[in-house]
C-alpha cells in the first residue's frame, strides 16, 4: 500500500493564464485583441500559447474594444485584453459603446501586482494622486453588467467563471482584472483539463399567468384594429428572437418595417416587409404605411433622439410594447415575466390573419415600381432585361429602386446617389454592410439587402469611428462573409492606424471613404468652423500603411467611370486584397435624409420643453 502510494501521481495543476484561454476558447472566442502593456505580458503569453486562440495586436486599446465589439456581433461573444488604467481607461469607450448595443464583451485587464494594494505605493499608469488602485473598476462599473478583480488564486475560477456567465446571460460587456503576478502561478483548482461545462445564457421561463393575460390582452387589442403594423425595434438584437418573430408576422400577415438598428437581422426578402421606418426619413411609402396604422407590435424598442428622429415618430400612444422580458399594451397593461419568444409564438397563435397594411403598401408602391421598370425596359436589350429583372425584382420592388439619377453625365463630379445605386448593385448573400455614424447611415439604410447578407451599425453610441475597428473585428470572426464599409472623412480619421492590422491579418474587406471635406452631419445640425478638418490624401495613407506588406490595393474615385472601374477591380483581380476607394464628393453632396435628420435634432436639441 505504501509503495502504491509512493508511486501515485501528485494532482495535476494548472495556471491562472491557462484557464482564462481555455475558457474563452469553450465559449467560442477565436479571437482576442490585444494592446501589450506592462501589467498584461505575461497573460498574453499564455493565449498565445492556447492553440485555439489567435491574440491579434491592434493599434491602441479604443481600436480593440471596437474590434471586440464587431467580433461579438459576427460570433456571439467578444474578448479583448489590456494594461492597467492607461489602457483600461483608452478602451472604456469602446465598451461603453458595446454595453449600449447589447453585446457580451470580455474586457480582461492586466492589473497591478497583488501585493501594491496594501503597499501604499504609488504606481506608474496612473492618476499618480494616491495608491488607489480601484479608480478603473469605478469607471468600468457603469458600462459592464460585472467585474471581477482577481487578487488570490483562491476563488479565481469562480469569479472568472461568473464574470463570464453573466456576460452571456445579460448580453453585455464584464470586466475582468487580473494582478500581473498571478497568470504563472500553478493552483490545483486551475487544473488543465477542467470538468468542461456549458456556458450559456438562461432559458427565459415566462410566468404562466402573465403569458396567458398578456397574449388574451394584446389580441382583444389588435384584432379590433384595421390595420395594424409590426416594427421591428432597435434593440432586437439582444431578443435573439428571430424565429418566433418571422413566425409572428408570417400568422398575422401584418405588414413590417425595421429601424436602422434592426436593419440585417429579419429578411427583407419576406413578402411583408415594408422598408425602414424611422419617421420622416423613412424608406419611401414606409412611413406613410407605419404611420397610418391603428394599432403597432414594436419589438423590442430602444428609443431615444436618433432613433426616434429627434422624438418625431408617432406610434407610441397604439403600440404593444414586446420588450425581452416584458409586455405593456396599448399604453395601459403591463405584463412582466413574459419571455418575449414564449409570448409571440402564443400571440401567433391568437390573432386574426389581417393583411390590409401590407395591402396598401403594394398598391401604392407597385405602381412606382412598374413605372420604374418601364424605364429599365427602353434602355436595354432583351437579355439584359431578363437578367436584371430576375435578379433584382424579387426585392427590389418592395421599396426605393435607386435609379434615380441612374449616371452622372461625361466628367461630372460622382454623386453620392450613384456611388450607393453601384454599391447596392454589389450586394450578395456573402456580404455584411458596415456603417458609419453620419451620412452613411441614411445612405446605407436604402440599401436592399439580398438573402442572407448582414448589415451593422452602432445608433445608440454613435461613436464615430467605430466603423474601422468593428470591420477588423467582424471579418476575423466572419470569414465567411465579405465586408463592405462606409464610413466619412471625419470618422476615418478617429481610428485609421487600424486598416494596418486588417492588412496584417489578410483581410479582403472593401472600404467606401466618402471623403466630402468634414463633418457632414454635424454641420446640417449646426454649421461652424469646427465642422471643417484638415484633408488627407487618404489613398497614399493606406498605401503608406500598407507598405509593401500584405494584399492591399486603393483607388481614388471622382467621376462615375472611375468608381465603376474600381468596383470592378475590388470584385475581380484585387478580391483577396484589401481594397480602399477613396470617392471624392462635393462638399455640400449629401442625401435629402441626412439635411431632414439634422433639422429635427436641432429642433430636439433646442427644444424649450422636455419630449413626451
Amino acid at each position: 500500500m505504501d509503495n502504491a502510494h509512493d508511486t501515485q501521481e501528485a494532482p495535476q495543476k494548472g495556471t491562472l493564464g491557462q484557464y482564462l484561454a481555455r475558457r474563452l476558447v469553450e465559449i467560442g472566442v477565436r479571437d482576442v485583441f490585444s494592446v501589450p502593456g506592462d501589467s498584461n505580458l505575461t497573460l498574453l503569453d499564455y493565449f498565445v500559447a492556447e492553440p485555439q486562440l489567435n491574440l491579434i495586436g491592434c493599434c491602441n486599446e479604443l481600436n480593440a474594444g471596437y474590434a471586440a465589439d464587431g467580433y461579438a456581433r459576427a460570433k456571439g461573444v467578444g474578448a479583448c485584453i489590456v494594461t492597467f488604467t492607461v489602457g483600461g481607461l483608452s478602451l472604456i469607450n469602446a465598451i461603453a459603446g458595446a454595453y449600449s448595443e447589447g453585446l457580451p464583451v470580455i474586457c480582461i485587464v492586466g492589473g497591478p501586482h497583488s501585493k501594491d494594494f496594501c503597499s501604499g505605493r504609488v504606481l506608474h499608469h496612473t492618476t499618480g494622486v494616491s495608491s488607489d488602485f480601484d479608480q478603473e473598476l469605478r469607471c468600468f462599473q457603469n458600462v459592464t453588467c460585472a467585474q471581477a478583480v482577481v487578487r488570490s488564486l483562491d476563488g479565481a475560477q469562480e469569479l472568472v467563471d461568473n464574470a463570464i456567465l453573466m456576460a452571456l446571460k445579460e448580453s453585455k460587456p464584464v470586466y475582468i482584472s487580473i494582478c500581473c503576478n498571478l497568470p504563472g502561478i500553478t493552483h490545483a483548482t486551475l487544473a488543465q483539463e477542467p470538468t468542461p461545462y456549458l456556458i450559456s445564457p438562461s432559458i427565459r421561463i415566462s410566468n404562466q399567468w402573465s403569458l396567458e393575460e398578456s397574449t388574451e390582452a394584446t389580441a382583444n387589442f389588435l384584432n379590433k384594429a384595421e390595420k395594424p403594423v409590426i416594427v421591428c425595434g432597435s434593440m432586437l438584437r439582444v431578443a435573439k428572437d428571430k424565429n418566433a418573430l418571422i413566425e409572428l408576422i408570417d400568422a398575422s400577415g401584418y405588414a413590417f418595417a425595421v429601424m436602422l438598428s434592426s436593419k440585417g437581422l429579419v429578411p427583407e426578402l419576406h413578402p411583408n416587409f415594408i422598408g425602414t421606418y424611422w419617421g420622416a426619413i423613412s424608406s419611401e411609402y414606409c412611413q406613410e404605411i407605419v404611420e397610418a396604422a391603428d394599432a403597432y407590435v414594436v419589438v423590442n424598442p430602444g428609443f431615444n433622439d436618433i432613433s426616434t428622429l429627434g422624438y418625431t415618430l408617432l406610434i407610441k400612444e397604439r403600440a404593444v410594447m414586446v420588450h425581452t422580458n416584458s409586455v405593456s399594451v396599448g399604453n395601459g397593461s403591463h405584463f412582466g415575466e413574459v419571455s418575449m419568444d414564449n409570448f409571440m409564438s402564443s400571440l401567433a397563435k391568437k390573432l386574426k390573419k389581417n393583411t390590409t397594411a401590407i395591402e396598401n403598401y403594394y398598391k401604392v408602391s407597385m405602381p412606382n415600381f412598374m413605372n420604374q421598370l418601364e424605364k429599365i425596359m427602353l434602355q436595354m436589350n432583351d437579355a439584359a432585361i431578363e437578367n436584371h429583372y430576375c435578379r433584382r425584382s424579387t426585392y427590389i420592388h418592395r421599396s426605393k429602386l435607386l435609379i434615380q439619377g441612374s449616371s452622372c453625365s461625361r466628367g461630372e463630379p460622382l454623386k453620392v446617389s450613384i456611388l450607393f445605386k453601384h454599391i447596392q448593385d454589389m450586394l450578395s448573400g456573402d456580404n455584411t454592410v458596415i456603417a458609419e455614424a453620419g451620412d452613411s447611415w441614411f445612405n446605407c439604410q436604402k440599401l436592399h439587402l439580398p438573402e442572407n447578407c448582414r448589415f451593422e451599425v452602432q445608433l445608440q453610441y454613435a461613436s464615430i469611428g467605430w466603423s474601422v475597428g468593428a470591420t477588423l473585428g467582424y471579418a476575423q470572426g466572419a470569414k465567411d462573409k465579405r465586408l463592405i464599409t462606409c464610413m466619412g472623412d471625419g470618422s476615418f480619421q478617429m481610428a485609421a492606424q487600424e486598416v494596418s492590422t486588417m492588412i496584417h491579418c489578410g483581410q479582403n474587406n472593401i472600404i467606401f471613404l466618402l471623403n466630402n471635406g468634414g463633418y457632414t452631419t454635424e454641420a446640417k445640425i449646426h454649421d461652424g468652423p469646427y465642422n471643417v478638418i484638415k484633408n488627407w490624401d487618404y489613398t497614399k495613407l493606406v498605401d503608406a500603411i500598407h507598405n509593401g506588406d500584405g494584399n492591399c490595393w486603393t483607388a481614388k474615385v471622382s467621376r462615375e467611370d472611375e468608381l465603376i472601374k474600381a468596383i470592378a477591380a475590388a470584385r475581380g483581380a484585387k478580391k483577396k486584397c484589401l481594397c480602399f476607394i477613396e470617392v471624392i464628393l462635393p462638399k455640400d453632396d449629401s442625401s435629402r435624409e441626412v439635411v431632414e435628420f439634422g433639422a429635427q435634432l436641432y429642433a430636439a436639441n433646442t427644444a424649450r420643453s422636455c419630449p413626451h
